[in-house]
């Protein structure tokens, strides 16, 4: 592996890691659309399908994030199956291991996982794989048994997941090049001063240098929804105004640390984002993929676009092949 992939691997995995730290057992980020109901039917019927051809099949879930494939795989196996996740976020992995107690987790890269070839029934991933490019995909298949299963859901260019990434990244990246947090810190900073007694033409000034930042995010919303990039940018506009309207009633301390936490959640979900659109595959590289899956011996079963119920914009591409 080159350094710079090293260096690209290390900062994917530390804005996931970030991330999955502060979900807890949240359910899943839902841009990535986890919980879609036409994403439950996927697994569902899958799992249904291959219920009755193992007394307890051991399944490997690749880039499990929250565990959602897990959630599926245990509610309609009843728990009889023996699963083992892998991520590159040691967070998420601890996060998967205290909600599953039943569950082996192993935080290593997709594209190299330490666990014997051909030795799981079972090998999925959902809106994860195609983050590690195509060497994940030979990984995984390499894992599956003769007689086995893979299945894989991958977000898709042409899809509303990743319409809805793309909405996100721009919006985030306008606020971050707005400085809206940067200009409030300094703008709290002289107001916490001039609550003391200080001249307020320091805070006076910070102020009107924060106002086009106001304005930028107000456009944003008004442009995108006040949802856009899962209300993140609404809740960070809301929360400096109440504490500006109420300064002398906070703590600066706190507030100015605040905002240097939100500062760097803005810069780990661009991060996200930008990986999330960068990972979509477009139709040509969905079918060399499933290309070479058949030049591996499966024979796929399911191949193209999983729709939602209205048949409008797909979610994304789905595979399903056995060996």
């Amino acid at each position: 592996m080159s350094t710079d992939t090293r260096d690209e691997t290390s900062r994917t995995a530390g804005s996931w890691d970030a991330y999955w730290e502060g979900t807890g057992e949240i359910a899943a980020y839902s841009a990535g659309g986890a919980r879609h109901p036409g994403v439950l039917a996927f697994w569902g019927d899958f799992f249904n399908t291959i219920s009755g051809q193992f007394d307890s099949p051991t399944i490997l879930d690749i880039a499990s994030g929250n565990g959602a494939v897990v959630e599926y795989a245990l509610s309609v196996l009843k728990g009889n199956c023996r699963i083992h996740c892998v991520d590159i976020s040691e967070s998420a992995i601890a996060n998967i291991e205290k909600r599953f107690e039943s569950v082996t987790g192993l935080v290593a890269d997709a594209r190299s996982i330490p666990l014997d070839s051909a030795s799981f029934d079972v090998v999925t991933s959902q809106f994860g794989i195609e983050y590690a490019g195509l060497e994940a995909f030979d990984e995984a298949a390499s894992l599956v048994a003769d007689g086995g299963w893979l299945a894989l859901l991958v977000h898709s260019r042409e899809g509303q997941i990743f319409e809805q990434c793309t909405i996100n990244l721009d919006a985030v990246t306008k606020v971050r090049e707005s400085d809206f947090v940067g200009l409030a810190a300094d703008m709290f900073a002289a107001g916490f001063q001039a609550v003391k007694g200080a001249d307020r033409e320091p805070y006076d000034r910070a102020a009107k240098k924060l106002a086009p930042a106001v304005q930028l995010i107000e456009s944003v919303m008004t442009e995108y929804g006040e949802d856009v990039a899962d209300v993140t940018v609404a809740r960070l506009y809301s929360d400096v105004a109440n504490i500006h309207s109420r300064i002398q009633y906070h703590d600066p301390d706190e507030v100015l640390s605040w905002l240097a936490r939100m500062e760097r959640e803005l810069e780990a979900y661009a991060g996200r984002m930008a990986s999330m659109c960068d990972a979509a595959m477009g139709e040509a590289s969905f079918e060399q993929l499933c290309e070479k899956f058949e030049g591996q011996g499966f024979t796929m079963q399911t191949r193209g676009l999983l729709l939602p119920e209205d048949n409008e914009i797909p979610l994304a591409w789905a595979i399903i092949a056995k060996r």
